[in-house]
């Protein structure tokens, strides 16, 4: 049974048509039959501000000194997450292959840190942000997000916080059911897609 936090939270991702479904090509490579878009979530500042507020309780117990999120999912969540605890907040990009930290952003040496992201699925973009962060000093105290798609799996080796746990199918390239179909892929964000809300009010 779904927690009040967590039938609220699905309750504004379908509103607002966050709930995707087509085809996809996830950020770890593999594909999936759904997607969440969180921005058009965090798109309305009010929503963005308590769904921030929300997550920065069940954090809150971590007291961390400041908050870290990989640009660009989690650029929006983690400020409204980090003013909530009214501490800094910071933004990792990537850079190629690779995450960097720019823009004059820097760490004090034993400065503690959560990572906050929007979706978490393998978790990639939050264990190169928190590399980032260890090797300017700083010490990892937990991670957060709105979505977790882990399947249960924390990936991180540190306390890890969630509004909403979501399962949706994701196959592996070589078994994906849709490619075998024929149905064209699309990157996130790519172009529109027709939203779930219909297949989430029946399941």
């Amino acid at each position: 049974m779904k927690s009040r936090i967590e039938d609220w939270v699905q309750s504004l991702l379908r509103e607002t048509g966050a709930l995707l479904e087509g085809h996809f090509q996830l950020s770890s490579g593999r594909h999936s039959a759904g997607y969440v878009q969180c921005a058009l979530l965090l798109q309305h500042p009010r929503l963005a501000r308590q769904v921030g507020e929300s997550l920065a309780e069940k954090l809150s117990h971590l007291s961390p000194e400041s908050v870290l999120a990989p640009a660009l999912g989690g650029l929006l969540i983690g400020h409204e997450v980090a003013a909530a605890l009214d501490v800094p907040f910071r933004f990792t990009e990537r850079i190629g292959e690779g995450m960097a930290l720019r823009r004059g952003f820097g760490f004090d040496s034993g400065e503690t840190v959560v990572v906050v992201e929007d979706v978490v699925t393998t978790g990639r973009s939050c264990l190169e942000a928190m590399s980032v962060a260890q090797e300017r000093g700083a010490e990892i105290l937990g991670a957060g997000s709105i979505l977790d798609r882990t399947g249960g799996v924390n990936p991180f080796g540190v306390p890890y916080e969630s509004l909403l746990a979501l399962s949706v199918d994701i196959y592996p390239i070589e078994t994906c059911p849709l490619c075998a179909a024929g149905d064209p892929v699309v990157k996130p964000g790519s172009r529109p897609a027709q939203s779930m809300v219909s297949r989430q009010a029946n399941s």
